[in-house]
């Protein structure tokens, strides 16, 4: 009974997560292919340098408060707003800390620009921090319907905008606004909607208790964050601003099936994985049924973007972002793996393991920093190269603690992947030498996509993969509701 009320609960929430994070990055994806073809790399560039000081203030002002509210069984008001305090108060500290370094910036970056953009920019982390109790309670509700209308709503508001501004000659502002709007409007929406308001009370001792746990996941988060977003910065400091936009805009179009995936999995597995923490055997299962999901999207969706890439990006944005092309299909390779590290993040957290999390953070940092000394001076390219290494290293560091701690070892974790990512090579590869005659660009990519999505399926099908058989239940189950 407990298995079936817990896949209810893991299939519902995962459907809205999946259709949060697949809509947000559908709308991603329409202003961004409208606002590329506007917009100059330049602009681009400028506003891709600055997210590591984005990403590293936003982790900081949470602190890893948020992740422990969701493992605490008892919240009460007092912790809520100890926390909502606390996170305002760093958030307006660390604007006036950037708002006074960003000078600095303009020289590292040779661009004085940027200091009037990043003041305006950062603005955004404080608004951020309004909408950070808001949505961990809508989270505890399991109420990802709601977060999703929210998401949506201002995501698509703050895109239009952005790009009526961009058509009227704005520029690098239009994607100033499009920041800044979405954290004002998504932190407002996350307020008129859970009618929640701090109580005039702060607690110190509950905050240094909820320092006990977040500590170490605040120091990995804060590792996480630089790492995954330090290169534009890294390339800004050597490179033109064009460059910076190039690799950018290639990781963020990379980026968005597989944060998809692991935005939705992530979600689910945040609240599945914390409620049967204490059950080895349920774990494993849960965590290979988490696992069999993601691969069986991962891996075709991602050989089939290395093998379109170019004819997408000529098809969008013509000869203006070919050059993202090459970075594109490299880091694609690393995309792939990049959903599975979060769940087995997300394993160790729900463990209350958190050294676990905070060693393997340092390491990945550690890895990271001896990768980008040994291949940045060879080029841009070889630095996209350190990527996939890196992921590599990454999984195969997380799939090692996962053994350690429930048993979930790397003979588990190839039987559970190794079906699809053969399936999708197949599949692909057929696409790949069938279609070689084929020379017009939207017929190759429909023909190629055809190809290989049907092989795919019916090879799934003949294998009898579970997954596919998951996906027919589901839509058998869905049916008879209509």
């Amino acid at each position: 009974m407990a298995d079936s009320t817990l896949k209810k609960k893991t299939t519902r929430s995962l459907f809205w997560s999946f259709v949060d994070k697949f809509g947000q990055q559908i709308l991603n994806f329409v202003s961004m292919l409208v606002l590329m073809n506007i917009v100059t790399p330049d602009a681009y560039g400028l506003i891709g340098s600055l997210a590591v000081f984005t990403a590293f203030s936003t982790i900081l002002i949470d602190s890893g408060f948020g992740r422990t509210l969701l493992n605490k069984k008892n919240i009460t008001d007092v912790d809520y707003s100890s926390v909502f305090y606390f996170n305002i108060s760093l958030a307006l500290l660390l604007y006036l800390i950037l708002f006074f370094i960003t000078p600095f910036l303009g020289i590292v970056f040779n661009t004085p620009e940027i200091v009037s953009i990043a003041r305006v920019m950062f603005l955004s982390i404080i608004c951020n921090a309004f909408g950070l109790i808001p949505q961990t309670i809508m989270t505890l509700r399991a109420d990802f319907k709601g977060i999703t209308k929210i998401n949506l709503f201002a995501m698509l508001l703050a895109n239009i905008i952005a790009i009526v501004m961009a058509i009227n000659g704005y520029g690098v502002w239009a994607l100033v606004a499009q920041i800044l709007l979405l954290a004002v409007l998504r932190s407002l929406f996350l307020w008129l909607y859970t009618r929640w308001h701090p109580r005039i009370i702060f607690s110190g001792q509950k905050l240094r208790s909820f320092f006990a746990f977040s500590n170490r996941l605040l120091c990995s988060s804060i590792i996480s964050g630089i790492t995954n977003n330090i290169y534009p910065s890294l390339i800004a400091a050597y490179y033109p601003m064009q460059q910076v936009a190039y690799f950018n805009q290639a990781k963020k179009y990379q980026d968005i099936p597989f944060l998809t995936l692991s935005n939705t999995f992530r979600s689910v597995a945040m609240l599945v994985l914390s409620e049967i923490n204490e059950d080895r055997e349920r774990l494993v299962r849960v965590v290979s049924k988490l696992i069999k999901s993601i691969a069986f999207l991962s891996f075709p969706i991602g050989l089939l973007m290395v093998l379109l890439g170019e004819p997408l990006f000529y098809l969008f944005f013509k000869e203006k972002w070919l050059a993202s092309v090459p970075f594109f299909q490299v880091l694609t390779f690393a995309g792939m793996l990049s959903p599975f590290v979060f769940i087995f993040n997300e394993l160790f957290i729900a463990k209350e393991r958190s050294a676990f999390f905070l060693g393997l953070e340092i390491v990945k940092g550690v890895v990271l920093i001896l990768l980008i000394v040994l291949l940045f001076p060879k080029g841009i390219m070889a630095l996209a190269v350190s990527w996939i290494v890196y992921m590599v290293i990454t999984l195969s560091i997380s799939v090692f603690l996962s053994g350690r701690l429930i048993g979930y070892s790397l003979s588990h974790f190839l039987r559970d992947t190794s079906p699809y990512l053969l399936t999708a090579l197949v599949s692909v590869g057929a696409a790949y030498f069938t279609t070689l005659a084929l020379h017009h660009t939207l017929l190759y990519i429909t023909v190629k996509f055809f190809i290989a999505s049907v092989l795919y399926l019916l090879i799934c099908k003949g294998l009898k993969l579970e997954m596919l058989k998951e996906i027919e239940d589901w839509f058998a189950v869905f049916k008879r509701k209509k």
